[in-house]
């Protein structure tokens, strides 16, 4: 009997030493000491990387849960759970954690990077995805109904022959779009219930037509392109929802609205409009942007604006060098914004690039305060070094640098032939110059004018000893050197930086 009763002990101890995993709004709560655990015990399983401070985390929160609440309804086995990484640092770490919220996803144990929306349905469109057929198999129309009713957007393709190319380039899109539903019929009842006129592929939504049919030749990039043009309303409104398709599409040209909603301008400046986005859909995505929110200030600062000039209208181009273009006036009719859009897809328009007053004693103090309009002038004299650290006024490493760049500036204040200067590149751009990180510094050289980037420690020796050398020492060319940076400091500033694009756009 004891031989029996030991084993059966044991058994029930191994059980009691599990970790129970804790559930939040159906949401599995891993830490260092569960996540083997969970990951072994759920096939499938999504996890978020979050920061308790973090704004975009928080937006993400409710519509998460959802996901949770939606899955565990239809009995899914995939499991959605969160991790503080905060707290649990190691895990973090791990997995390789540079930003929040950082979501990945658990196959047997395989983790992949989660790409899909941030809305309840895209989540749960996008796991479901990864763990069955990319196109479900529609037999009946209660199938079809079935499958419509539980996806907000959803696509069907109608194909007598499943085995022909038309399918094939359907279910090749369906592999490419992990954030949408796609169904696939063969059935004859099926094809005449939703009116498919021989092969067809059609887009439900629950605005502006409410369907959408494709009208375009069978191949994968066209319906690609298709499904994220019609997936989202003629006119979307910005908001934590949105922002992740709008950002996250194929249109990388956006015509932004910036409007009071409470004021009525949508309703009187932007609906009579629909007529043009519909021309221009294909190419650019219309977008409202409410001075109302508060989250939206950032935004307006991006664009120089103030809250007060709204409406008013903005077109950005999401490219790398991020161009914007402001019309001649605000006048918001149909033909003058037609015209503003139509010069704008023939390369007739000039990009608007933001400049700040010029400040009456720019060049009074040892450090040079420049703006975009006197830039050129003086940075390219051939007779001078001109070293100019581009900043942000809200970046910490900025704010560290100042003592020492002022220090710089006194020693050179009345040198012949090197000058320190300092721009504010969130409140002035340059056609030939992109700033992507905080600080950036560069050395623009006298005679030939080449541009060099400062890659040395941030020390007064340092700096002294790169201008001394008309910016030939470089990090690694000089043994006595140190490296470039701390390497966590890069990464910080990154995040940073990356941070407030993510708030500004």
């Amino acid at each position: 009997m004891k031989l029996v009763l030991f084993p059966l002990l044991f058994a029930i101890l191994a059980v009691e030493a599990v970790e129970e995993i804790k559930v939040e709004d159906g949401v599995l709560v891993l830490t260092t000491e569960n996540f083997k655990q969970a990951i072994t015990n759920n096939e499938y399983i999504l996890v978020e990387f979050y920061a308790p401070w973090c704004g975009h985390c928080k937006a993400l929160a409710p519509e998460y849960a959802k996901a949770a609440q939606q899955l565990a309804e239809k009995e899914s086995p995939i499991k959605l759970a969160k991790v503080d990484a905060t707290v649990e640092g190691s895990l973090a770490e791990e997995y390789q954690v540079r930003g929040y919220p950082t979501l990945k996803f658990f196959r047997s144990g395989v983790h992949v990077e989660y790409n899909g929306g941030r809305q309840a349905e895209d989540i749960v469109a996008w796991v479901s995805k990864k763990t069955g057929p990319p196109a479900k198999e529609l037999k009946t129309v209660a199938d079809a109904e079935g499958f419509l009713k539980d996806n907000e957007i959803a696509l069907i393709g109608f194909f007598k022959q499943q085995d022909s190319d038309e399918a094939k380039a359907f279910i090749a899109a369906a592999n490419a779009l992990d954030r949408f539903a796609f169904g696939i019929t063969s059935n004859d009842e099926v094809i005449a219930k939703y009116e498919a006129d021989g092969t067809a592929v059609i887009l439900f939504k629950p605005f502006d037509e409410k369907k959408s049919v494709f009208e375009g030749s069978f191949d994968e990039e066209n319906l690609k392109k298709f499904v994220q043009v019609h997936s989202l309303p003629l006119i979307v409104e910005f908001n934590h929802e949105s922002a992740s398709k709008i950002f996250g599409g194929s249109i990388k040209s956006h015509l932004l609205f910036f409007v009071s909603k409470e004021a009525g301008h949508i309703k009187k400046h932007v609906e009579p409009l629909r007529d043009v986005a519909k021309n221009y859909r294909n190419d650019i995505l219309f977008v409202t942007i409410s001075s109302d929110e508060e989250d939206h200030a950032r935004i307006f600062e991006f664009f120089g604006m103030s809250k007060e000039e709204v409406p008013s209208v903005r077109l950005i181009k999401l490219e790398e060098d991020m161009a914007k273009y402001k019309p001649e006036s605000n006048d918001l009719s149909a033909e003058v914004i037609k015209d503003f859009l139509q010069k704008f897809m023939d390369g007739k328009l000039k990009q608007h690039l933001l400049s700040q007053e010029l400040p009456d004693d720019w060049d009074k103090n040892p450090v040079k305060v420049l703006v975009a309009t006197i830039f050129d002038t003086v940075v390219f004299n051939t007779n001078k070094d001109v070293l100019v650290e581009f900043y942000a006024p809200w970046c910490g490493h900025c704010k560290q640098l100042a003592p020492i760049y002022d220090q710089l500036g006194e020693k050179y204040k009345d040198h012949e032939t090197i000058v320190i200067a300092k721009m504010d590149a969130t409140a002035n751009e340059l056609e030939h110059t992109k700033i992507s990180s905080f600080p950036t510094i560069k050395l623009y050289r006298k005679g030939d004018n080449k541009v060099i980037d400062y890659t040395l420690d941030r020390t007064l020796d340092d700096f002294v000893k790169f201008l001394e050398s008309g910016g030939d020492i470089q990090a690694g060319s000089d043994e006595d050197l140190k490296a470039t940076t701390d390497p966590a400091e890069d990464v910080e500033e990154k995040e940073e930086t990356e941070e407030h694009k993510k708030d500004e756009l």
